[in-house]
């Protein structure tokens, strides 16, 4: 026969009782001391943010006010000068934004490892409850009536451990609510970091096309020193002429290959008249995505071994995730075959080191948004029973058009148009970041110029 004493059971009840105290006060997760040096780390970083993004505004006005000055050497080093100093800004607020995710993910990362705890040790409490339970199971009747004990004492400590099973067991029970919640946010934290790391790749590829401009500003010093007396006459004399402009060409790959300026501004000018969108603005975002069609895509797919994997295009070199599985490689095969297109002959873009490749066409649309716009473009382009195409130029230069004006472009003002092209770079839940503000100036500066270039042909 088990021996169940009174003393027993009050000395285990009161010790339960504490630790539910525990369980129902406020965790501490992390401790003030811990607390306040990441709240104040937090507002530092905050700081840091405001005072750089004040610092992007004000190079940005700098940057409309010499944009509006007349030409000279001084002027474009200026020019120049200000734009490194933006880009690197730039960056800068990107990795305080980094340090920001990166401390929230470490704070919600402790979180997960107190909770887990916590729950643990709830389980053992439960486990010795229920141990306990068994006992008095097994503690016969005969035996109350016969013991010195206070029947009704008894019960009552029994009353105890049923309610104090049932609120351990919400408590478990919330807790392990809480840390699913938890890690939830810490996915979405650590997917946030992956786009600001994202953006770094980009911002640093936009930092070495500055180094560049800080060689031009060099050379115009030097220009400048040695020639200021004759600058106009040279500046005359390299403003592009309308024949000059006629005989460049825009490196449009796939569609009819190469195309002459005055074709390129026809295509252009035909989307943005079904659109309503600017034909210089269209010609903008084709040159900031692709160089003008230049770089369309090195890589192929083949899906060994695994769905979503390709090889270089010139230099068999294996890749994984060329094409995102899950999202673009059927709609990519489903676009191919209506068009009659070896799928595996076809040149994407290759994967960055941040992420999915897969992108078509001069207009760099991945699979799965162009067969949201297939049906729209060949109305639009002029063959409603022919299936839209991608790497055609004039499909691809309504697909753009198109995109540009759901984004907000066809009213034509300055604002909506650089709004536009950033939602176009970033959809329309990042487009109002200030780190991706580079994207959308670098379009404007591209359609300012092809606007020029328009006028100049007077076409």
């Amino acid at each position: 026969m088990r021996s169940f004493s009174r003393s027993r059971v009050g000395a285990f009840a009161l010790l339960l009782i504490a630790a539910a105290g525990a369980v129902f006060a406020v965790h501490p997760y992390v401790s003030q001391a811990q607390a306040t040096d990441i709240a104040a780390k937090r507002a530092q970083l905050q700081a840091q943010l405001d005072d750089l993004e004040k610092q992007i505004a004000q190079t940005q006005g700098t940057l409309d006010t010499l944009h509006g000055e007349g030409q000279s050497i001084q002027r474009d080093i200026n020019i120049l000068d200000a734009d490194i100093k933006k880009s690197q800004l730039q960056i800068q607020a990107t990795q305080v934004q980094i340090d920001a995710l990166a401390q929230n993910i470490v704070v919600h990362t402790n979180t997960i490892g107190e909770l887990s705890g916590d729950i643990e040790s709830e389980k053992q409490s439960l486990a010795q409850i229920i141990r306990s339970t068994n006992e008095i199971d097994d503690y016969s009747l005969i035996e109350v009536v016969m013991s010195a004990e206070d029947v009704s004492t008894f019960f009552g400590d029994l009353d105890s451990y049923v309610s104090l099973k049932q609120a351990i067991g919400q408590s478990s029970s919330q807790l392990a609510k809480s840390r699913d919640a938890t890690e939830t946010e810490k996915d979405a934290l650590v997917d946030q970091k992956t786009q600001q790391e994202q953006l770094r790749g980009v911002q640093a590829q936009e930092k070495a096309k500055l180094q560049s401009q800080e060689d031009q500003k060099a050379q115009l010093l030097a220009a400048n020193k040695q020639q200021a007396a004759h600058y106009q006459s040279i500046f005359d004399t390299q403003q592009k002429t309308a024949a000059q402009i006629r005989a460049e060409l825009f490196a449009l790959a796939g569609g009819s290959g190469q195309i002459p300026l005055p074709t390129a501004i026809t295509l252009a000018k035909a989307a943005g008249a079904a659109t309503g969108v600017r034909p210089a603005l269209i010609l903008g975002i084709l040159k900031q995505e692709t160089n003008l069609g230049e770089n369309v895509g090195q890589c192929l797919l083949t899906n060994t071994p695994n769905k979503g994997d390709g090889k270089g295009k010139n230099t068999g070199t294996p890749f994984s995730g060329v094409m995102k599985p899950t999202r673009d490689v059927d709609p990519f095969m489903s676009i191919t075959a209506s068009l009659g297109i070896d799928w595996q002959s076809q040149p994407v873009s290759c994967p960055p080191s941040y992420g999915y490749g897969g992108a078509m066409g001069p207009g760099q649309f991945i699979p799965s948004t162009w067969v949201l716009y297939a049906t729209r473009v060949a109305s639009l382009a002029g063959h409603p029973g022919t299936p839209a195409n991608p790497w055609n130029n004039m499909d691809a230069f309504t697909a753009t058009a198109m995109l540009m004006a759901d984004n907000g472009a066809t009213s034509q003002t300055p604002a909506a148009e650089r709004e536009a092209a950033l939602r176009y770079f970033a959809g329309w839940g990042n487009a109002d970041n200030p780190a991706y503000a580079f994207y959308g100036d670098s379009v404007m500066q591209f359609a300012a110029q092809f606007q020029s270039d328009i006028d100049t042909l007077g076409s």
